[in-house]
This record gives structure tokens, sequence and C-alpha cells, in this order.
């Protein structure tokens, strides 16, 4: 599909990868598709059950945006192994990045789940964790990263990008530009790391400019608070961290998107309406609202809103969107969508 023929409701849909409740596609998802246009789903446990009921609820939503005159849906999941491992048995299960002491273990890890993901009409893997957490600190991603070392992280990090990518499933690094050295969580409140650019560049950048140089199809920005760099925004909404670091300074052209818009860290401080505006403003790609709720139609509106108003909004827009669509059609095709619509593999 080319965007230049895209309505602004399909621009502004496609800017958004949105959560939901239930286990097939019902009304709310029907609308979500059908009405918000949104450009993907992201899948947590409430949504899974069976590997047959994952793979029909992935056939019946790309079927279902076919249906509407839509471009594929990007379908994404949390699969890191370990303590964020959203499909359990049969699914392969891992003990995750921490444990992981070679790089055979990496390569292992993202070939399983890759096939995994696949047979079940996922196609993009919210991973690796590429933040670095150092031993000397009660990081609160002690228990999801590969570890202290920046080398060690990227050059596991990058394995797991290279098999699962080779293997049809776009990975996402994060979080950008790191939340190792942070203590709080920001599913709760918004955290601070008070480092300057040049700390950030000797120690958190490493790994996400492995993930550059080696074509991550995404990267996924923190919700954290760099006062040293936008003494204003947290990353997933500051034009300074998102274009001029990513894009303009590390050369970044592939997809970029902010972590879950319904976490403490925004909701708290930030009203929807405002979080969509910096957004724009940033041209990050992807706004992630994982939860049911009137957040979805507002950031909706408030999109089309902006891009309607103007011109210049709507001339990156389309860019946003033309990298969207680049992933899309590179990943995902109609074949690889009516696979999921076979008999279960032998595998689980």
């Amino acid at each position: 599909m080319n965007t230049s023929s895209f309505s602004n409701e399909q621009l502004a849909g496609q800017r958004l990868m949105v959560g939901f409740d239930g286990t097939g596609l019902d009304e709310n998802l029907k609308f979500l598709i059908g009405r918000i246009k949104a450009g993907g789903i992201i899948l947590f446990a409430g949504n899974l059950e069976t590997p047959d009921q994952i793979k029909g609820l992935c056939f019946a939503v790309q079927e279902y945006a076919e249906r509407c005159g839509q471009p594929p849906l990007f379908i994404a999941i949390d699969q890191e192994g370990g303590q964020v491992t959203r499909l359990k048995k049969p699914f392969t299960q891992f003990p995750g990045n921490p444990h992981m002491r070679h790089e055979a273990d990496a390569v292992y890890f993202a070939e399983i789940t890759a096939a995994e993901l696949n047979q079940v009409g996922i196609n993009m893997n919210m991973a690796p964790v590429m933040d670095i957490a150092p031993k000397d600190t009660n990081s609160i991603m002690a228990k999801r990263a590969f570890g202290g070392d920046p080398d060690r992280v990227s050059r596991l990090g990058l394995k797991v990008i290279e098999h699962l990518q080779q293997n049809g499933i776009m990975a996402v690094a994060k979080h950008f530009p790191g939340i190792g050295r942070t203590v709080l969580d920001s599913h709760l409140d918004l955290p601070m790391l008070k480092d300057d650019l040049a700390a950030i560049e000797r120690f958190d950048l490493i790994p996400f400019k492995a993930c550059i140089q080696h074509g991550v199809s995404g990267i996924m920005l923190s919700h954290i608070f760099y006062p040293e760099l936008d003494d204003q925004w947290p990353a997933s909404m500051s034009i300074y961290i998102a274009d001029d670091i990513l894009r303009r300074r590390m050369g970044y052209n592939g997809l970029v998107m902010t972590d879950d818009l319904d976490m403490g860290a925004i909701t708290k401080h930030y009203k929807i309406r405002i979080s969509i505006q910096q957004i724009l403003a940033a041209d990050i790609d992807l706004a992630l609202i994982c939860h049911k709720g009137p957040n979805i139609e507002i950031a909706f509106e408030q999109i089309v809103k902006e891009i309607t108003d103007s011109a210049e909004t709507k001339t990156r827009g389309n860019e946003s969107v033309e990298r969207i669509m680049k992933l899309k059609r590179k990943y995902i095709s109609a074949s690889k969508n009516k696979r999921c619509n076979t008999q279960t593999p032998k595998s689980f």
C-alpha cells in the first residue's frame, strides 16, 4: 500500500500499537482495527491460552485488517525469556538474559523463539533488552539484562537481533538511552538518571550503537527523565533524545517507539493528549498504549487533529508511516499470515 493514498485516519492509526482484553476477535478488537485503524497490537498473558488459540487470534486479526482495507498488523509480544515471558508452556521456556554465558546461548534462544512466534503468527518481539545493569547498582533491570559489561550486552544482544530477524521476526532493542542504572520501576512512577550525555555515551549507548549498526528493526524509548539531556520531558517524549540524539547524532533510520503510555511514569505526570503532541513533535513513529480504555481513542483523535491542522506535522507523519510500512513490507506477507491457520506444529 502506498502511504500517499492514506487518509488522515489511516496515518493516525498506523502510529498506534494497542493492547486489548480477551482472546478472540471481538467487537472491541474490530473497533481498534476498523475504526481506530491501529497499526499494531501487543499481546499479554490475558490474551494467550493455547498455541491453537493464539494462532487463530493472529490469523483472525490479520484477515479482518485486510477486509477493512488496512495494512497488515504488527503483532508484538514481550518474549525476553526468564522474568518476562508471555508465552508459557508448551512454548520453550528459557532462564533469561542474565543466565546466558556464550553467544551460542543467544543464538539458540533467538532461533527457537523465532520459530515458535512464526508458528502462531506473531511477527515482532519486544526484545532484546540492551540495558546495562552494573553489579554495584540495585538495578531495576538486574533480572532482565545480559549483565553489567557494555561489550557483553552488545555481543549477546546482537546475536539475538540477528537470529530473530534472519528468521522473520522483527527485533526491538530497549530501553533507549538505557535504564540499567535506575532503581525505580517506571510502571509505578517516573525514574530519573542525572548523568550527562558524555557519561551516557561512554556506557549506556554502547549496545544501542551496535544495534543501529546491525540494522535492528525497532528501538523502544524509556520512560526515564534525564534532566541533563532534557529538563522537561522523559526520553519517550523528548525531541532532543528521540530526534537529535537517536535519529541525527546516531543515524538511526528504523522504527522508534515509546514504552507503554499507560505506565505510571506517564499517567501520573502527563495527560494523554500532551503526550501525543510531544511524541509527534519528536518524530517518534509508534505510540504504545497497552491497556483497553479511553486513552486509545483519545490518542487517535489527537493524532488526526495534529496532522489535519498542520501540513508540516502531516509531512513528518507520512515519513513515520513510510518507515512503518517499510518494515511491514519486509517482514509481513499475506502468505505468512495465512500460515497461522494451519494445524498446530508437532513441536508443541
